[in-house]
């Protein structure tokens, strides 16, 4: 149905009625100008200054040796991107024109054609104005003037003149900027104890124009709903809509799988409007669920959904829909104080295994499809299900979502506010209620989502007063922590999105912090909630010094990259353990000393004087240390599962800190700036495997466990066999009973005193013998991986000798393979190819027969001899 409303007087063409929008992309090349004009230079939108300047020279790699200093200064400067562009007589001349920004980082003014269009403040906003009457048909010059996001918060903070709000400033060793939490953009980006202070500006989502005659749709999103008694199931569909006209609207919902038609008749009203449409699903038992990784399938059914308005067709979209539920448990357990705490996904209790997700790159315009298809692979690939969306990087782009929601990824996702207070006045309380709805609107169809948190580790900063706050002031911030994360947040979001839980914070005590007014007395109480918990000094294969916790959602130590990822942005005087670069890529104060001490517990340092030598050897030694800390805690988490000891225990998930990199440097991560695998990564394929057998020594008992995360019971019994480190052939074995190990379960299959196991296996004592072990079925099948135990530190161990390993790289049918020959046992043998990017099938692990053979998996062509002439390998007797 068309209509001709004449226009002549006005624009000299008739305007005509067209039943479809018409979007045009400002995305593309703009201009970059400096504040005094000086600076003249092309600029790719999405993206940011600093990625500018870096594509047409003038600055080096952001990222090479002390150049994260060195290019301070371009943050303290106004930028200024331009772009002229044409707009059609039938673009000007629909009912309505929006000028859609999706990402302006951060503080902004726009104008289009000299008139100022609006104003931003939040890099987590979406911004749209009404241009329409502004529009020319060519030469529409519009821009979009930066102010100093450092510049900016430090007014902010001058402004707020009643009380401080901590921290002002980072630790100097993060070589930081001051004030971040006086801006709503990544609090990250002016510098945290693992990253770079690069506070970036420019857009770094697209920007377009929207025109349309009757209506545009900004949002769809939609909540599946369960009624659990009859096993019903509905959809709650939510669209956003700016309409021009508004009667004779018709929307139709149809799922053809399930064989789902639902008509409505509605209008919207002029402006920006809400509309919910809910309906049940006759077919329920046809829905498909979703499930996490290694539990079930990620299936999905299509959703069309039609607009008409007047009999034309205004809008015809499909979209996947997936179906599950939630739910966060916190019930009391027989026999413990405090409260459980544990997900359930489609009424399945899961245990959560994964990491803590940061921004992979300072530059979030360099980002890519294929960065985030390899992160989250890596992910996957190491058998975890759960990752954590820390709050002080960014809510990531729609396609690591996705990528999420196809791998069976569940997310934990924190809103953007970490480790400070935050002000409270009307204008900033505006902005983050806005960022609340749109980020839980854009975010909340999205089935990998299963929890929502106001903050990380806020609510501790408060309660154990981080900031040294008199008691007489600690109420004024109290007050503010509610009015921000309850009053506002917790109300969006219980509001936009009711089927998830949330939570005020991360740590936290979940129910009980609620009742204690929102400030626990202690957010790190076992026996509630999530804890976050590290310790560099205490012996980290001591697993006592860990707390029994019902859920860890962080914890962990830090390592080096491997040379291959530091080389690149070094140079030879850098290559050295003492060297001012690496004083200067550790922002974690005392964390290179704190490596060493800790690796020194239990490993020889090394000592070569070639110092190349030494310095790739020590690299190598914080990644064996790093491996062995994180999988000692997860193991110690895994299995207490099923256990409540001194009422702390039943702990059901393990997310370390953290999962990636966002520049090449010491950190915490399990992958390294450029996705490769640390050792901790190849552990953590191990550690989080679906069946695992975990030892642990108590009181000279050997104790041995049976963790299964299937859904099946399982009858296994555990084997030991007892090596020395002298000689390659086994000493002996022992075998337990079989035992039903019920699935979702830590089941005890061995216990015996060390001593008593030993006397049996010749001459073996703690100091010359190691012991391995396994799960075996009635038939003796293997069922699950190895593990392995120490009985003394290796540094303290007799007969480990200098193995002779010869190596011989192979490409056939089933890809390329390493088989590696060796004389002798050999510990944490490091297999690497220098920059060729990849992974091995297995690394890092103990070589107790003569022969092994892993596969290589390359992330780009290569051949079986530039494998072979990269390739090196180091074991742990080989650094001393």
């Amino acid at each position: 149905m068309y209509w001709c409303a004449c226009a002549l007087l006005f624009t000299g063409v008739c305007s005509v009625f067209s039943p479809v929008p018409e979007q045009l992309s400002l995305s593309g090349t703009w201009t970059l100008s400096g504040q005094d004009g000086a600076l003249v230079l092309p600029a790719v939108v999405p993206g940011c200054v600093h990625s500018a300047l870096r594509r047409e020279g003038l600055i080096q790699d952001p990222y090479f040796r002390f150049n994260d200093v060195s290019y301070r200064w371009i943050a303290l400067e106004n930028w200024t991107y331009s772009t002229t562009f044409a707009a059609s007589a039938h673009l000007r001349s629909r009912q309505e024109v929006e000028l859609i920004f999706d990402g302006v980082d951060t503080v902004a003014s726009i104008t289009l054609n000299g008139n100022l269009v609006g104003k931003t403040d939040n890099m987590f906003r979406r911004y749209d104005f009404s241009v329409r009457e502004l529009l020319k048909e060519a030469d529409n010059l519009l821009q979009v003037q930066f102010l100093s996001p450092v510049v900016y918060a430090s007014e902010r903070s001058k402004a707020h003149q009643s009380y401080r709000v901590p921290p002002q400033c980072p630790p100097d060793v993060q070589k930081g900027e001051c004030h971040v939490n006086f801006i709503r953009k990544e609090q990250s980006s002016f510098s945290w104890d693992w990253g770079p202070s690069f506070p970036t500006m420019g857009l770094w989502r697209d920007v377009r124009l929207e025109g349309f005659d009757a209506l545009q749709l900004q949002q769809l999103s939609y909540l599946p709903l369960y009624n659990g008694s009859g096993s019903q199931w509905g959809l709650q569909v939510e669209l956003l809509i700016d309409a021009v006209r508004t009667t004779g609207v018709q929307v139709t919902f149809s799922i053809s799988e399930l064989g789902l038609e639902q008509v409505f008749q509605t209008q919207f009203l002029p402006g920006r409007t809400k509309r919910t449409f809910t309906f049940n699903i006759e077919k329920s038992s046809r829905v498909k669920l979703w499930w996490p990784s290694g539990h079930g399938d990620q299936p999905f059914h299509l959703l069309s959904v039609r607009v008409f308005v007047d009999g034309s067709l205004m809008l015809d979209r499909e979209v996947k829909v997936y179906f599950r539920t939630v739910e966060l448990i916190q019930e009391p357990i027989p026999g413990s104080p405090g409260l459980s705490f544990y997900f359930q996904i489609n009424g399945k209790p899961i245990f959560l295994k994964g990491s803590n997700w940061i921004p992979a790159h300072a530059f979030q315009d360099q980002v890519t499809p294929a960065v985030l298809k390899n992160l989250l692979r890596s992910a996957v690939d190491a058998n975890m299900n759960a990752l954590r969306v820390w709050g002080g990087g960014v809510y990531e782009q729609d396609l690591f979502y996705d990528m999420c929601d196809d791998m069976g990824i569940m997310v934990w996702q924190d809103f953007m506010f970490a480790c400070a207070m935050y002000p409270t006045e009307a204008d900033f309380i505006q902005t983050v209620r806005e960022e609340a709805v749109q980020q839980v609107g854009r975010l909340k169809s999205h089935p990998s989502i299963i929890i929502w948190s106001g903050n990380n580790e806020n609510e501790a900063a408060l309660a154990t007063n981080w900031f040294n706050i008199s008691a007489s002031q600690r109420p004024v911030y109290v007050k503010d922590y509610v009015t921000l994360y309850v009053d506002n947040i917790r109300k969006i979001v219980q509001k936009e999105d009711p089927s998830r839980p949330f939570l005020v914070s991360s740590p936290t005590n979940g129910v009980e912090s609620e009742q204690e007014g929102w400030v626990a007395a202690d957010p790190y109480n076992p026996h509630y909630g999530d804890v976050h918990f590290y310790s560099y000094l205490s012996d980290c294969w001591d697993w006592t010094t860990f707390p029994r916790t019902r859920f860890a959602s962080e914890y962990g130590f830090q390592s080096w990259p491997s040379f291959s990822t530091l080389q690149p942005v070094s140079v030879g005087e850098d290559w050295s353990f003492d060297s001012r670069f690496t004083s200067h890529r550790q922002h974690h104060q005392s964390g290179n000393q704190q490596m060493l001490e800790q690796a020194a517990l239990h490993f020889h340092l090394p000592n070569a004087t070639d110092l190349l030598r030494r310095f790739t050897q020590t690299l190598y030694i914080t990644q064996v240390m790093q491996a062995q800390c994180v999988k000692a805690q997860t193991e110690f988490y895994r299995s207490s599962r099923s256990q409540v000891v001194g009422g702390k225990g039943h702990t059901m998930g393990a997310l370390y800190w953290q999962l990636n990199d966002i520049w090449p440097a010491p950190s915490w991560s399990s992958l390294e700036f450029g996705g490769k695998w640390k050792m901790l990564h190849y552990f953590a394929r191990s550690f989080f495997a679906p069946l695992l057998p975990v030892s642990v020594e108590d009181d000279g008992a050997l104790i041995i466990y049976a963790v299964s995360d299937l859904s099946a019971d399982l009858k296994l019994r555990a084997v030991v066999t007892v090596h020395s480190w002298a000689y390659l052939d086994p000493v002996c074995s022992r075998t337990s009973d079989l035992r039903v190990v019920p699935g979702g379960s830590a089941a005890v299959l061995y216990r015996q005193p060390v001593a008593t196991l030993l006397a049996g296996c010749g001459r073996c004592t703690r100091l010359t013998c190691l012991l391995t072990f396994h799960l075996e079925d009635s038939a003796g099948i293997q069922q699950g991986s190895n593990n392995y135990h120490f009985l003394s530190s290796p540094r303290e161990a007799e007969g480990l000798q200098r193995a002779n390993i010869t190596v011989k790289v192979q490409q056939d049918g089933g890809g390329l393979t390493v088989t590696l020959q060796s004389s002798s046992i050999a510990a944490f043998v490091w297999l690497d190819v220098g920059n060729i990017p990849g992974r091995f099938t297995a690394n890092g692990f103990l070589m107790l027969s003569r022969n092994k053979t892993v596969g290589f998996e390359p992330w780009r062509p290569t051949s079986a001899a530039e494998l072979s002439r990269s390739l090196t390998v180091t074991t742990l007797r080989d650094v001393y």
